[in-house]
C-alpha cells in the first residue's frame, strides 16, 4: 500500500506494511501511535513483528534498522516529518542549473528522484519526488546569514512551486531549520529513517 501522509491511522499500537517509493531504499515512518514500514521482500510481517516493530517506538529501535539493513547496509539519521499545503502565490526564485553540484543538491539526487533546483547568492532549494511519494524540499542557508529568516523564505518558496502537499524532513535537534518550517506553514506529520540493505538481503 501507498501512505497518505495527511490521514493519520488510528493510535492503535499497530503498523501497516507500504511499499518502497525508490527501488532498494527503505523506509520507517512513525505517526502518533502507529508505524509503517517498507522492507525488502525476504522480511516477512510476522518476522518484523518479531524483531520488534510496532506503533509505540519499536519501529525505530535501532535494533531494528540495523537488523533491516544488515551489517553492510546504508542507515540514515531519524528526521522528523514537516507538511504544508501549496501556496496560490507566484514564484520569486529560479531554476538554478549551476548549482547541480552542490552538497544539499547531490544527497537530494542520492535520495529523490525528478530533482529541480532553485536558488540565489545565499541559498539553494532543492524540490523532488521524496519520502511517500511526496514532493520534498530540501534547503541550506549561507553560513553567514543564517538567522534573518531565509530558512523560512525558502520553505515558502517550496510551497509557491509546488501544486500539492510539500514535505521536509528536518533532523529533530535541528532548532532552527524547525522553527523555520512551522513560520513557514509546516506542521509535523511524523518521523522517518530510510534505509538500504546490503545487496542481497
Amino acid at each position: 500500500m501507498s501512505l497518505d501522509l495527511l490521514d493519520h491511522p488510528p493510535a492503535d499500537g499497530g503498523w501497516t506494511r507500504i511499499d518502497p517509493w525508490s527501488p532498494g531504499l527503505y523506509a520507517v515512518i512513525a505517526m502518533t501511535g502507529h508505524a509503517f514500514v517498507s522492507a525488502p521482500p525476504s522480511w516477512s510481517d510476522d518476522a518484523l513483528t518479531a524483531l520488534g516493530v510496532d506503533g509505540f517506538g519499536g519501529a525505530h529501535d535501532p535494533r531494528v534498522l540495523a537488523a533491516l539493513a544488515g551489517s553492510d547496509g546504508w542507515i540514515d539519521v531519524l528526521d522528523q516529518m514537516l507538511i504544508a499545503d501549496p501556496l496560490d502565490e507566484p514564484p520569486t526564485l529560479t531554476q538554478r542549473h549551476d548549482l547541480d553540484d552542490h552538497a544539499r543538491v547531490r544527497r537530494a539526487r542520492e535520495l529523490r528522484s525528478d530533482v529541480r533546483v532553485f536558488g540565489d547568492r545565499q541559498s539553494v532549494l532543492a524540490l523532488g519526488r521524496g519520502i511517500a511519494g511526496y514532493l520534498e524540499a530540501a534547503f541550506e542557508v549561507d553560513p553567514a546569514l543564517r538567522g534573518q529568516g531565509l530558512g523560512r523564505s525558502l520553505l515558502l518558496e517550496a510551497r509557491r512551486l509546488s501544486d500539492e502537499p510539500v514535505v521536509v524532513a528536518v533532523s529533530p535537534g535541528n532548532v532552527a531549520s524547525t522553527r523555520a518550517a512551522l513560520a513557514a506553514g509546516y506542521r509535523p506529520a511524523g518521523a522517518v529513517q530510510l534505509y538500504r540493505p546490503m545487496v542481497g538481503t
